[in-house]
């Protein structure tokens, strides 16, 4: 087998984020482009002696991707290689295997719940040794890299066989092939109650899991039907399939309203679920019922003792800074610390790693825990079927339970996708020319106390991030926050987030958009929304 060396040229605006890369898959399929991003992540972290773990979602060029990166990662000198097979592996056991193999990092494949397809998404991304995504300094150097490179190092060399367990050799580099579900299946009954989930499946409890033709569906399988003996066919979408079946694999109302109007229909199940493209976030529906994220964040970290893996309490409590304050309140009663980040998964894994939190969430469907240094959808749908199997109770019954209790933080997510990025960057910059003097502003009924762009010094290792989205504070408790999110591949998002606290008992069971209706004319006031954007309507409500 022989070593190349092939020359090549920078590409520009190869710059990933936390995330990693995400470029449409022609981008990534044409010369030299995943190559040389793959070459600037050795060039960067290493490769030499190393040890790393590789899988994917199954998108489209899932498999050849793969192929790639082995026979570079050989050519780079790396030791050895643990990748799922089939180069399948979820982001969260991704994340346990790199922590449970003690690795030095490990590479995924995956543009998260963006769509897949010969010409929808494709992402690469790495992983540090502690299990979660590289830091801004480590994916800026890798960024810097790619306007450099001149030359990639690969293997000329056959397929690796990734279809069946075993070990074999590339160059002189160890490839094991490893089952993607076990030994996730196994870290989740050390953490919850499998004897009480059973019993509950037992018994007569209904429950409908979408996978959304991603790669949840296989650990889905294996833990609940396999494991816990829920009804075959309770796991629908349960095959990984490169174009996710057509859908959009982004697990919210809207991409996943077959199970909401499944949920909200006669004979409806008891419980429902969803996760997204790489398995790291999750919706979750009782019957007739949505929980926001935000909600089961705080009701998860509120119950989260009844399962074994957390019997002894929680050391803390992180959220995004967008997501709603729900969790705090948890948090205070509690007696435990409470962190309000800026959005993305590397500030939670801090505090983990610091040992200053047990929970942590967001509001875009992730929710995780010390387990893993990602976000995990499918724990968090274990944990919810912890807690029901638990208290017997229903998903109703424990939300209402919980808003008499904390009071409601009505909460909602309104994404504007696809603007144009000239006209989003006018109207964030107009707004933010306007912050010191929205204070004392009345509208909508409310009196505005503050506003800023929330900026966030990292109380483990004392890194400043600044401008993480515009924050207008009213002196009720409402609020709106407005972020642009490049996480799409086609111009920027829009996100706006909107929040009204009740104290209760009463006002607790109205519709949230309803609730919420002077918030939003509020925002979209002061903002100028329609008038930089022409945009009235969103196109996703969560």
């Amino acid at each position: 087998m022989t070593v190349h060396t092939v020359t090549t040229q920078p590409i520009a605006g190869q710059k990933p984020g936390t995330s990693g890369l995400r470029k449409k898959t022609p981008v990534f399929m044409g010369p030299h482009y995943l190559e040389n991003f793959v070459q600037s992540i050795f060039d960067v972290v290493g490769a030499e002696g190393k040890t790393f773990v590789l899988g994917g979602d199954g998108r489209y060029f899932n498999d050849r991707a793969a192929q790639v990166i082995l026979r570079m990662a050989a050519a780079n000198g790396a030791a050895r290689v643990i990748v799922g097979q089939g180069a399948l592996l979820s982001t969260p056991a991704a994340s346990h295997l790199i922590r449970l193999n003690k690795t030095d990092g490990g590479i995924i494949m995956s543009a998260s719940h963006n769509p897949g397809g010969p010409h929808e998404d494709f992402g690469v991304k790495f992983n540090m040794a502690n299990g979660g995504p590289a830091p801004e300094g480590v994916t800026e150097a890798m960024f810097q890299r790619t306007t450099s490179i001149t030359a990639y190092k690969i293997l000329e060399a056959h397929d690796v066989d990734l279809s069946a367990i075993g070990r074999s050799t590339l160059g002189g580099m160890v490839v094991d092939v490893v089952d993607p579900v076990s030994e996730y299946a196994a870290l989740m009954e050390t953490l919850f109650d499998f004897d009480a989930i059973r019993a509950l499946f037992n018994g007569g409890f209904r429950m409908r899991m979408d996978s959304m033709c991603a790669i949840t569906g296989p650990y889905a399988v294996e833990i609940l039907e396999k494991r816990l003996g829920a009804a075959s066919g309770t796991c629908v979408n349960a095959s990984p399939l490169p174009d996710f079946g057509g859908m959009h694999p982004d697990p919210n109302p809207t991409w996943a309203k077959v199970l909401m109007d499944e949920m909200f229909g006669d004979n409806a199940p008891d419980f429902g679920a969803a996760s997204d493209g790489d398995g790291d976030r999750n919706m979750v529906v009782g019957r007739g019922i949505y929980v926001s994220p935000s909600d089961s964040l705080a009701v998860l970290a509120a119950n989260a003792h009844l399962a074994k893996g957390y019997k002894g309490g929680l050391k803390g409590v992180a959220r995004s800074m967008p997501t709603s304050a729900a969790a705090d309140r948890v948090a205070d009663a509690l007696g435990i610390e409470k962190f309000e980040t800026p959005t993305g998964w590397k500030f939670f894994g801090n505090l983990l790693d610091a040992g200053r939190v047990t929970i942590c969430g967001e509001e875009s469907f992730g929710t995780g825990s010390d387990h893993v240094r990602e976000k995990d959808g499918l724990w968090a749908i274990l944990l919810w079927l912890n807690i029901l199997a638990v208290r017997g109770e229903t998903v109703a019954d424990i939300l209402k339970g919980h808003w008499a209790r904390f009071g409601r933080n009505y909460y909602s997510r309104h994404d504007f996708e696809a603007i144009e990025t000239v006209k989003a960057d006018a109207m964030m910059a107009s707004l933010r020319g306007m912050l010191k003097a929205l204070p004392g502003t009345v509208i909508e009924g409310m009196t505005i106390s503050a506003a800023d762009d929330f900026a966030y010094t990292d109380p483990v290792d004392g890194s400043v991030s600044l401008k993480q989205g515009v924050r207008i504070l009213f002196e009720d408790g409402s609020r709106i926050v407005l972020r642009l999110s490049g996480t799409g591949t086609e111009g920027a998002t829009l996100r706006l987030y909107l929040e009204r606290y009740v104290a209760g008992p009463e006002g607790l069971d109205h519709d949230a958009q309803e609730a919420l209706a002077p918030v939003i004319r509020a925002a979209h006031d002061l903002a100028g929304i329609e008038g930089f954007t022409g945009r009235v309507v969103p196109n996703v409500v969560t």
